[in-house]
C-alpha cells in the first residue's frame, strides 16, 4: 500500500515537497548526474529520509559523519549498521551501488593489454582495494600478448598477512592458459611499502611461476595513500 504522507513533520522533511527543480532525481533526469550534489547523489541511493529528516539532510550528515563520500561508500557493513535510520534496505542500496562500480571497471579491463603504469587497471585496482581494511592477495592473468584474461582473488587473510599458495596461483593460471601474470595485495595500514614477508612470498611465487614457464610481470601494492610496485626490488 502506497503510504500517504499526511503530517505535518512529514511534510517538512519530504523531498516531493520541494520544488521540482530542486529535487536530486528530477535534477539528475533533466540536466545530468553532474549537476546533483554529492549529498543529492547519496539521497537517490537512500530514496526516502528518516524521521524529521529528509533524504538530502540524512545524506548530508553521513557524508559529515564518515568523513567524506569515499568514507561513506568504504564503510563496512557493521559500521553502516551502527547507523540510526540505516536499515538494511538502505544499506544494501549503498553497498549494490560500490560494487557495481568496481565490476565496471573490473569489466573494462578484461580483454585489454596491459602495460606498465596502465591507468585503468590502477584504477580499478585502487577502487577495489584501498579501503579494504583487511588483506586481499589478487593475481592478474594475461596470455602471451599480455591482454588481460581474468582478475581473481587468490587469497583473504589477516592485516599482517595473507596465506598464499603458489599452487593455487600456478593452477588457475594453466586452467586460463595464462602466459603472464602481475601479483597485487592491498596494505590495511595505509603504508604501501614492502615488508620482508612481501618480497620473500614474491620471490616464492616468481620462482614457481618461471619453473612453469610463467612470466611473473610485477607485484603492486595498494594502500589508501598510493601504490608501489616491487618490480625493482625483485629483479623482475
Amino acid at each position: 500500500m502506497k503510504k500517504v504522507i499526511n503530517t505535518r513533520a512529514e511534510l517538512s522533511t519530504s523531498i516531493k515537497c520541494w520544488p521540482k527543480y530542486e529535487r536530486p532525481r528530477e535534477l539528475l533526469l533533466e540536466k545530468g548526474p553532474d549537476h546533483v550534489s554529492d549529498a543529492g547523489l547519496i539521497a537517490i541511493l537512500l530514496r526516502t529520509g528518516i524521521k524529521k529528516k529528509d533524504a538530502v539532510s540524512f545524506a548530508r550528515e553521513l557524508i559529515k559523519q564518515f568523513g567524506g563520500i569515499r568514507g561513506l561508500l568504504s564503510a563496512s557493513l557493521s559500521d553502516l549498521k551502527k547507523v540510526k535510520g540505516l536499515g538494511p534496505a538502505k544499506i544494501a542500496q549503498l553497498a549494490a551501488a560500490v560494487e557495481l562500480s568496481k565490476r565496471l571497471l573490473k569489466e573494462e579491463i578484461i580483454g585489454k593489454t596491459y602495460v606498465e603504469s596502465d591507468k585503468d587497471v590502477m584504477d580499478y585496482l585502487s577502487l577495489a582495494m584501498r579501503d579494504l581494511k583487511e588483506e586481499f592477495f589478487k593475481v592478474i592473468y594475461l596470455n602471451k600478448a599480455n591482454v588481460i584474461l581474468s582478475v581473481e582473488n587468490i587469497a583473504r587473510g589477516t592485516v599482517d598477512q595473507a596465506s598464499v599458495y603458489p599452487r593455487d596461483v600456478l593452477k588457475r593460471a594453466l586452467e586460463l592458459n595464462a602466459s603472464s601474470v602481475i601479483f597485487v595485495h592491498n596494505h590495511p595500514s595505509g603504508d604501501f611499502h614492502p615488508s620482508q614477508f612481501d618480497l620473500d612470498i614474491t620471490k616464492t611465487l616468481v620462482s614457481a611461476c618461471k619453473a612453469f614457464g610463467i612470466v611473473p610481470l610485477d607485484h603492486i601494492i595498494i594502500s589508501n595513500n598510493g601504490f608501489k610496485s616491487l618490480k625493482k626490488h625483485i629483479n623482475l
